[in-house]
């Protein structure tokens, strides 16, 4: 994993900006501690900050393909390419001939093979920036589903790029300006694709290419999700969804450096685990590495409620000592949450006001000391968007219900706490219902599809385009941060394009969520695990926590001079503060304050108001 930036300006020489480039890259350093490199000619800078994971010893970017003096391209790249080996095979087939063992030069040499369309061959999470000197031609291409990602702006008649929002703002020639209609789409959870707060800052959408030549600039997609008839019956879906899953597994876990898993004791990053462990015994290999988290004194402080049943750790010992992994908890005390160069890191990982709290803290602190022993980690992220894992996905009301399923339990900050100002010049509500329709409207259906299967395909489509890249965002910014790469098997696009299209009869049919998950796994887990309920990821109950909060919320009120209270309306944010103590004990209920403290934060770090 790495961070990629620069810049293409057709239409005039860019000599002598070399310092501005390496400004931008230099913002990227904790997504790729291991080195960096630029490359520049008359019209194009392009900047890299690698973390090695394949071939550490070579592999160096920018990397260069043809003579120095008069290259064929030159490619920027971040991510992995998990089918390079056999990519690698066939183009040395054709006469390709490579210097190194990573992926990056078997993606350099399947443009120079295949041209534009090579895009269609990779599998794997990337985001990368192309330049073709012959044809005056930049590509800037992010992977299906968003895992990696990659902003652009317009910045004169140059285009501006990089992984991170915070390289592009390091960039003279762009200018900083909140957009608010962006902020409210970030506010409202509605993540549509593209949109970001800053005005002309924009992200590559996922499975789109945006092509910079003498022609302009213009986005074009090369996936999307498909609509296909299934005609698998429920044994022959769940055997082949367990050899995808053993494929997709046995792909990610090559690398030259040291490999973990991320294991909650759920069913998604147990089912992986096992899968893994399964995978490397049958290679004569060594266990795998596994992490899990929990809180100091959360045994104590731990209370049941529908949304969070049961503590996780418990579940993940059972499956470490049932698999025989190299397990270690990572037990975080609530000062180390509460600490603020902690908070900080979150806020610059995340260049805007996003924010979960303690979860976004503690995912920071835990890839942070994951880091320390392992440099890749598997994560079961995305199997309940697959899948359809959340309760939402079962509850007639919320499926009946017209709008984002997951608001009618997660939201950053509820409608009525924002001013009426806000509200008014964003059309905050009328802006939301538009985005859903948006969404709606993109959805493909089967031709005589009956209304159950209609209405969980867009269900489906909601939470892979709109919800799971929030999620994928934020666990993108928070292990690179740390300098971690994390790799999401379930987001593989082979799976989810089979198991989008799967009836929801099929989906459901022991009559609970993740029903074909749960079969393909069956065997390799303990029974209480393989039966477990949906279990979100650990929160702190720890009261110092929510006394924390309250601290900041109350010194935001109190300065009264901040642009977030713009934003946040003064006399609700009291009046939430007047619950009694105790109240905020869980991540829902925090929302609206962890909102109102990061929008104040970020109002002040970036905007200086």
């Amino acid at each position: 994993m790495c961070g990629i930036a620069g810049w293409i300006e057709l239409s005039r020489s860019a000599a002598g900006k070399e310092t501005d480039l390496e400004r931008m890259t230099r913002t990227l350093v904790r997504r790729g501690p291991d080195g960096g490199g630029l490359w520049t000619d008359r019209h194009v800078g392009l900047g890299h900050r690698r973390l090695a994971v394949l071939d550490v010893h070579r592999g160096a970017q920018p990397m260069v393909a043809g003579p120095s003096g008069q290259p064929h391209a030159v490619l920027c790249y971040s991510g992995e390419v998990y089918n390079f080996r056999e990519l690698r095979t066939e183009l040395t087939a054709r006469g390709h001939r490579f210097r190194t063992h990573c992926d990056t030069e078997v993606v350099l040499n399947a443009y120079l093979e295949w041209g534009v369309g090579f895009v269609e061959r990779l599998r794997g999470m990337f985001a990368f920036a192309l330049w073709d000197p012959r044809v005056r031609r930049l590509l800037l291409v992010r992977d299906r589903l968003g895992v990696k990602p990659l902003y652009y702006a317009c910045s004169g008649e140059a285009v501006l790029f990089a992984s991170e929002p915070k390289a592009v703002l390091a960039h003279p020639g762009f200018t900083a300006r909140l957009d608010h209609q962006g902020l409210a789409d970030l506010l409202g959870l509605v993540k549509t694709p593209g949109v970001t707060p800053f005005r002309d800052l924009y992200e590559v959408p996922p499975g789109h290419m945006l092509t910079v030549d003498d022609r302009g600039s213009r986005l074009s997609r090369y996936w999307h999700l498909p609509t296909v008839s299934h005609e698998d019956d429920i044994a022959d879906t769940t055997t082949h969804v367990r050899e995808l899953l053993f494929d997709i597994v046995r792909e990610q876990l090559v690398t030259d450096v040291p490999l973990c898993s991320l294991l909650s004791g759920g069913l998604d990053s147990s089912a992986l685990t096992a899968i893994a462990t399964d995978v490397l015994d049958r290679a004569g290999k060594r266990p795998i590495r596994s992490f899990s988290v929990d809180f100091v004194g959360s045994a104590d402080d731990f209370r049941t409620s529908e949304f969070r049943p049961e503590r996780d750790n418990p579940y993940a010992l059972q499956v470490a000592e049932h698999l025989g992994t190299a397990h270690q908890t990572i037990t975080l005390p609530a000062e180390a949450l509460t600490e603020h160069g902690n908070r900080n890191a979150v806020l610059g990982a995340h260049d805007l006001p996003l924010t979960f709290g303690d979860v976004d803290t503690s995912l920071y602190l835990l890839f942070s000391a994951i880091r320390e022993r392992s440099t890749v980690a598997l994560s079961g992220e995305s199997a309940d968007e697959v899948f359809g894992g959340y309760h939402w996905f079962h509850d007639p009301g919320i499926v009946g219900t017209a709008d984002f399923p997951w608001l009618s339990t997660m939201q950053f900050v509820p409608e009525r706490m924002l001013t009426a100002e806000f509200r008014e010049h964003t059309r905050f509500g009328e802006y939301r219902a538009d985005c859903y329709r948006q969404a709606i409207g993109e959805v493909e259906y089967l031709p005589g599809e009956d209304a159950q299967d209609r209405r969980m395909r867009e269900f489906g489509h909601l939470h892979l385009t709109r919800w799971l890249p929030v999620l994928l965002d934020r666990k993108d910014r928070l292990s690179m941060a740390a300098g971690l790469e994390v790799r999401v098997p379930f987001c593989d696009h082979r799976l989810v394009e089979y198991v989008h299209n799967i009836p929801w009869k099929i989906k459901t049919h022991d009559g609970r969520e993740k029903s074909v998950l749960r079969g393909a796994a069956a065997g390799l887990l303990p029974k209480p695990v393989l039966n477990r309920r949906k279990s979100p990821y650990p929160t702190t109950a720890d009261t110092r926590y929510e006394r924390d909060l309250r601290q900041r919320a109350g010194a935001l009120l109190a300065e009264n001079r901040s642009a977030a209270l713009e934003v946040i309306d003064a006399g609700a944010l009291r009046e939430l503060l007047d619950r009694p103590e105790g109240y905020f004990d869980t991540q829902l209920r925090r929302n609206p304050l962890e909102t109102a403290v990061s929008l104040g934060q970020w109002y002040q770090e970036q905007w200086n108001s």
